[in-house]
């Protein structure tokens, strides 16, 4: 597809038809996403490099800029030279024209208030924005604003390849309209404008050479990694990270892909918070997780009684809850809301000691040949870690039948309906647990305060998940709630 150049019509633009609205649709607010070889860089270089040439200020802004090197000042030389434009003058610092028009370049993380200086500016291309903080977006979005005497309307050019779906850029600009793109490719309302381009949407794609290589990591990458780098999916993996997210993605409507319904209990587990962080809720029956969600309204007494209102709607069999903490306060409000349901309520405490501690663990994944048989006290730090690699073990057996053919005992199994709520977000949370090394050789899951160190968002709703993997099999009388020590059966 062609562009014609605002500036100089001898001088025409080409850029991939997925681009064009870049260059048509006048939004506060672009956002091109996909991964290599999608041609987004060099058509939003082009475009730009014809808006200076007509007078246009452009800032280019990343994150981390440690030098002029790692800024996009090279790309717009790039499409100056090729494109043929005369006029410029470029130095080693930002790029005049003869019309006005310049660029210059900013680093965002190191002086976040910097910001300020572009208001005014038409036009700021923000490359490798799925890199940006919360802090550097909650600054440039509501200070990047149109001067006063200022002509054109100022715009936000973001260019990212998705990493994980719970980083800032991706809350902030892509949660909300991901659905769409995912259906179609293209969103729009009033101030967003969001499409996907990847390497199938460059017209020049024989002519870059890189489908040879394109192959190459196709055969040699995992199937998560190949889908992050070259189709632009979601990176929702860390190191010692436990659960694959190409496991995940077979989970994903596994009872209607091997034809098994929901059948047993019914099972809602909650994580609470205080007012910082959201809460977590999970419903299970039996082997198909039919909803997980968070909210971040409320008090911890007040998204607990949200909880609980969705299990009594639901007639759960059990009601179980996080005692580590906050939780621990919440007894009370638990048993008077469920002291007319015929529901079990449980506890949940990870720190706790593993349940039936003699009992031999056998890994569905990760197996060492010829090593000795451990016992769950032996294996695991505790129940937090005990009950995540139950939920990593039916989810790599639920992988085995769904991608290899192998039966698995459907009880041994997980779901994850397609009808969860924010199923993207769950899947970042669930395949975002790293382990870390511990002093006596046992499993352990790395706790909440140290995620957030790494910067690892609160796993609320994967926590829910995870204690929904214990579940208590014998009714009780109700008594004064303690923190069950039943053995787990799952």
């Amino acid at each position: 597809m062609k562009v014609q150049a605002l500036y100089d019509d001898a001088i025409q633009i080409e850029v991939a038809e997925k681009m064009l609205p870049f260059a048509s649709v006048e939004k506060r607010v672009k956002v091109a996403v996909g991964g290599r070889g999608s041609t987004k860089s060099t058509g939003a270089c082009d475009l730009l490099v014809d808006k200076m040439a007509d007078g246009a200020r452009v800032c280019g802004g990343r994150e981390m800029m440690n030098s002029i090197e790692e800024s996009v000042h090279s790309s717009f030389i790039n499409s100056i030279e090729r494109l043929g434009y005369e006029g410029f003058s470029i130095d080693k610092t930002s790029i005049t024209h003869t019309s006005g028009g310049h660029a210059f370049y900013k680093g965002l993380s190191r002086n976040p208030s910097s910001i300020k200086s572009i208001v005014g500016v038409d036009f700021f291309l923000g490359e490798e924005a799925q890199t940006l903080s919360q802090a550097s977006l909650d600054m440039l979005i509501p200070t990047f604003r149109r001067a006063a005497g200022q002509v054109r309307s100022p715009e936000l050019w973001f260019l990212a390849n998705r990493m994980s779906s719970k980083d800032p850029f991706s809350k902030t600009l892509l949660k909300h309209c991901e659905k769409e793109i995912q259906r179609c490719g293209y969103y729009e309302d009033d101030t967003q404008l969001t499409l996907e381009i990847n390497w199938r949407d460059n017209p020049w794609w024989v002519e870059s050479g890189l489908e040879a290589q394109r192959l190459k990591d196709k055969l040699r990458m995992s199937a998560a990694k190949y889908e992050h780098i070259w189709e632009g999916a979601y990176n929702d993996q860390v190191e010692n990270s436990i659960i694959s997210s190409m496991w995940f993605d077979a989970c994903i409507d596994a009872h209607k892909k091997l034809g098994f319904e929901p059948q047993g209990i019914e099972i809602v587990a909650f994580d609470p918070s205080d007012s910082v962080d959201a809460k977590g809720l999970c419903h299970r029956h039996g082997s198909v997780i039919k909803q997980v969600m968070e909210t971040s309204q409320g008090d911890v007494n007040e998204s607990c009684d949200w909880a609980l209102d969705y299990a009594i709607k639901r007639k759960a069999d059990l009601f179980t809850w996080d005692c580590d903490g906050l939780g621990i306060s919440l007894k009370r409000q638990v048993s008077e809301a469920l002291a007319d349901e015929k529901m079990r309520t449980q506890q949940f405490k990870g720190s706790e000691g593993v349940d039936l501690p003699n009992a031999i663990y056998e890994p569905a994944y990760d197996v060492i040949e010829d090593e000795k048989p451990k016992t769950n006290k032996d294996t695991f730090a505790n129940k937090r870690a005990q009950y995540y690699m139950a939920l990593r073990d039916r989810i790599y057996k639920t992988y085995l039948a769904v991608e290899k053919d192998k039966y698995i005992d459907p009880d041994e199994m997980i779901s994850f309906s397609s009808g969860i709520q924010d199923l993207q977000s769950l899947r970042s949370e669930v395949c975002r647990i790293p382990t870390k090394p511990n002093g006596n050789g046992k499993i352990q899951i790395m706790s909440k305060p140290e995620m957030k160190k790494i910067g690892i968002d609160s796993p609320n709703m994967a926590d829910a998940l995870m204690m929904s993997m214990k579940v208590k099999t014998k009714r009780t009388e109700r008594q004064p709630i303690e923190c069950a020590d039943a053995p787990a059966s799952f």
